[in-house]
């Protein structure tokens, strides 16, 4: 019997090592969120609709402004309209983002895959428009219509024109901070986040991102969004670039040649640009015109970087005449 006794104790020994050890490992383990859990993303209007998502600028950046301006007022005309911040961007933190654009498109399957979509057309705003060619070019079965919206396509070609039109704007005010920042410029590597950051900087201090002469409706627009709680959650995340330009090779690229391709592959693919964004020079935007055919080319006079708030009005009917056609 003692032999037996002995046996049992150590059986339930080594069973309460083994639960010991489950419970031990559970408690180590770090829960997993979700993909809806790790980006924010919220749909406007009726599911079953043409579904449109927004890819706004950055990296750094949100789709606040487009969300509390202009996803409301498009899905009221038909659409299903799905805003998102990117990872690591927005209201979409994370820690762990790499800021890349596999990242990027991985998460734009997710998305799709999160609202059940199989096919939709891509706003692509400003450096959204080469998150949106990119996830073009490399699932074009998921893209029925790729719209640029003020979106980059040539970033070294947008560099140079910035720079050389504000080096003739600064010598003519004998601006000399500013030349003397324009002429530091030059001297970095083209490939680096100061560069970008900089020249982005003297683009701004010339009121290149917005609109000559703002109108009621756009004061109107602005305003409605300065009020809300949009306005509010518009968080910036100054880390975003640096770790952008740290894990992403691709960092200064010319994607003319994918939106060829993309126009190849049957996607339509239209643009809409404003006459006064002055980070274009209009050789880039006939250069695209000739991509997109005339007919899938838009301007917008009085408009710069934001269309969809300098010129809302104007804005919603391209879009639907583009969805139209």
């Amino acid at each position: 019997m003692p032999g037996l006794f002995n046996a049992c104790n150590r059986i339930i020994t080594i069973k309460l090592k083994i639960v010991l050890f489950l419970f031990i490992t559970v408690l180590s383990v770090k829960p997993q969120r979700s993909f809806a859990q790790q980006i924010y993303s919220k749909a406007y209007g009726q599911k079953g609709n043409p579904a449109l998502i927004y890819v706004h600028g950055g990296p750094r950046g949100n789709s606040t402004l487009f969300e509390g301006t202009t996803a409301t007022a498009l899905s009221e005309r038909g659409y299903y309209v799905i805003v998102y911040d990117r990872r690591g961007e927005g209201r979409s933190g994370d820690p762990g983002a790499k800021l890349t654009f596999d990242e990027a498109c991985l998460d734009l399957n997710g998305l799709m895959k999160q609202y059940g979509l199989t096919k939709v057309s891509l706003l692509g705003h400003s450096f959204g428009g080469i998150v949106s060619t990119l996830f073009a070019s490399k699932f074009p079965e998921k893209v029925e219509r790729l719209i640029l919206v003020g979106g980059l396509f040539s970033q070294q070609e947008s560099y140079d024109h910035i720079l050389g039109t504000t080096l003739k704007i600064a010598t003519q005010k004998k601006d000399m901070s500013i030349l003397k920042k324009i002429s530091n410029i030059k001297s970095f590597d083209v490939q680096s986040a100061e560069y970008r950051k900089q020249t982005y900087e003297v683009a701004s201090h010339y009121g290149f991102f917005k609109m000559t002469t703002p109108t009621e409706e756009s004061k109107r627009v602005n305003a409605k969004y300065e009020n809300s709680s949009f306005s509010k959650s518009n968080i910036r995340n100054d880390k975003a670039p640096l770790l952008f330009y740290q894990n992403e090779s691709r960092v200064n690229i010319d994607t003319k040649p994918m939106l060829k391709n993309i126009v190849n592959k049957k996607i339509e693919l239209s643009a809409i640009y404003g006459v006064q964004d002055g980070i274009f020079s209009k050789k880039q935007l006939s250069d695209l015109k000739k991509i997109t055919g005339s007919s899938n080319f838009y301007t917008i006079d009085n408009c710069s970087h934001y269309p969809f708030a300098d010129q809302q009005e104007k804005f919603l009917n391209i879009v639907e005449e583009i969805i139209n056609k």
